[in-house]
């Protein structure tokens, strides 16, 4: 974990200056078994579910619609979260830049076991 952002105050522009790739969410603090991540996204991710860790998305600029399987989709506007419960395929889009927090528990991997191009390893995402 980059140690400027595990002590004291948590400038999250400064964390969101330093995200420079989609999808690529990156570990700016640890509360007790959940980290808390940074990403930028823009376009969809992939197809994925987490079997035993639920996820939350709190969206801090544009917005975010994340795809549930059988047609539902939750529309998150800026200012908004919502909880991607444990084991439900979900697909993460954002049609402009969005930037979004992200806090799940740390054993969490980035798409699930699905394998893309833009899956970040947990070491990818700690640096």
């Amino acid at each position: 974990m980059n140690l400027a952002f595990s002590t004291g105050a948590i400038d999250l522009k400064t964390a969101f200056d330093a995200v420079t790739e989609y999808w690529s969410p990156k570990v700016v603090a640890q509360v007790n078994d959940q980290y808390v991540k940074v990403a930028k996204v823009r376009g969809e991710l992939v197809w994925h579910s987490h079997a035993g860790e639920d996820e939350l998305f709190y969206v801090v600029r544009g917005s975010l619609r994340i795809e549930y399987e059988g047609g539902q989709a939750i529309h998150l506007p800026e200012g908004s979260m919502h909880v991607v419960p444990r084991g439900v395929l979900h697909n993460p889009v954002a049609e402009e830049e969005c930037w979004i927090v992200l806090i799940e528990p740390v054993t969490t991997k980035h798409t699930g076991d699905v394998e893309s191009p833009l899956t970040k390893s947990l070491a990818q995402q700690l640096a």
